[in-house]
């Protein structure tokens, strides 16, 4: 098994900054890739940011330029820098991590519990 433990939420004002850090533990062979996904009350889950082993990124658009995904592959955890926060990126963070058991095992994808994101004034 896998476990991801998210650390980092909060409440912030409008503008502020925060960084949520994600760590992964377990029967971890080798991971391919980390991420963020967010959902909102009431709104779809929707993909923040990812990255692959390789340092490759992608972000959702309406967070590009505003936060920044890191990955420290020695100790298996992700990083998302926030910055210039919104009241629309409130909402539970949950991140991910695609995981190999074995060498040229097949990938799976565990979740944490999410941590709660609070932008308000």
């Amino acid at each position: 098994q896998v476990q991801l433990v998210e650390s980092g939420g909060g409440l912030v004002q409008p503008g502020g900054s925060l960084r949520l850090s994600c760590a992964a533990s377990g029967s971890i062979f080798s991971i391919n890739g980390m991420g963020w996904y967010r959902q909102a009350p009431g709104k779809e889950r929707e993909l923040v940011a990812g990255i692959t082993s390789g340092g490759n990124t992608n972000y959702a658009d309406s967070v590009k330029g505003r936060f920044t995904i890191s990955m420290d592959n020695a100790i298996r955890t992700v990083y998302l820098q926030m910055t210039s926060l919104q009241q629309e990126d409130t909402a539970v963070y949950h991140c991910y991590a695609n995981v190999q058991h074995r060498l040229g095992g097949r990938t799976y994808e565990y979740w944490g519990q999410g941590t709660q994101v609070t932008v308000s004034s």
